[in-house]
């Protein structure tokens, strides 16, 4: 447990064998997430140490979290606070959803630290605006739309939104629910589905969207380091505009849709994903 401006945040760490000093792959997850997330990401003898780290509100990072303060600026210097804490001066960036957001603020805030960013279907512009407007994201990501509203319904004073997922969270309903979110819900290991019903916090989610909502993404304009940008080709979260947008910043930004495949690529296409980041890490 590591102290940051947010609150203290649980961190786990992969030492390599053969420890590169002061470089780390860091993973940063997203709403509804933890570090449990990139698991089928892990190697089993990493070139580098690997930072897995609960972003405070989520995972094992709840207590005393200041979720009022969690702007995506505040949640990058938070984990900046943990990488100086341990020693780390340069970093490769993995951020999935919501984290995606978060490592590209990384990269365009750090630019000397940041040795490359990876965003794994990064909610930003297409989300940013239906937050900002959601009956007009009924339109475009109506899905989106549809959870936003239920957790802010959740999370009102005395609604009973943490225990009710939770209670849902251990049945097959839950499958059900999150079948937006994956080309195949079917396919998807019951462990996976149990760890989303887990860290479905209604809050920290809420303040997750109000934090990419007011962030100004004319930030992400010096970022110089080699940039990663992937959607599932039925995800419902990120559309195929926003890696349009990220394109548009220039040569280093290389995007891909991949098939078969939701908001999830970790979970549903884990080779391809750790084959993409093996390339990305060399280049």
């Amino acid at each position: 447990m590591i102290p940051t401006q947010l609150g203290p945040c649980a961190v786990r760490v992969q030492e390599a064998p053969r420890r590169r000093d002061h470089i780390a792959d860091v993973y940063l997850h997203g709403a509804a997430g933890s570090w449990t997330t990139f698991q089928p990401l892990l190697p089993g003898s990493p070139e580098r140490d690997q930072i897995l780290l609960d972003l405070p509100g989520w995972g094992d990072s709840t207590v005393s979290a200041r979720l009022e303060s969690a702007t995506v600026e505040a949640m990058a210097g938070a984990v900046v606070e943990v990488l100086d804490s341990l020693g780390y001066r340069t970093w490769n960036l993995v951020g999935h959803s919501m984290g995606g957001v978060i490592a590209l603020h990384l990269a365009a805030a750090w630019p000397e630290q940041t040795r490359s960013v990876a965003a794994i279907s990064p909610t930003a512009f297409g989300v940013a605006h239906s937050v900002r407007h959601p009956w007009r994201g009924l339109a475009t990501l109506p899905w989106f739309v549809g959870m936003l509203l239920l957790m802010r319904a959740m999370a009102a004073p005395g609604a009973w939104g943490l225990p009710l997922i939770r209670g849902v969270g251990a049945t097959p309903l839950m499958r059900l629910l999150l079948s937006p979110l994956f080309a195949d819900p079917a396919a998807i290991p019951a462990d996976v589905i149990r760890g989303l019903g887990r860290n479905a916090r209604p809050r920290a989610f809420c303040a997750a969207t109000r934090a990419v909502a007011q962030y100004d993404f004319a930030q992400w304009n010096g970022i110089r380091c080699p940039i990663l940008a992937i959607r599932g080709d039925s995800d419902a979260f990120t559309p195929p505009s926003d890696l349009d947008q990220l394109a548009s910043a220039g040569p280093h930004v290389r995007t891909m849709t991949v098939p078969n495949c939701g908001h999830f690529a970790i979970a549903e296409q884990p080779t391809l994903v750790t084959e993409l980041l093996d390339e990305l890490r060399h280049r």
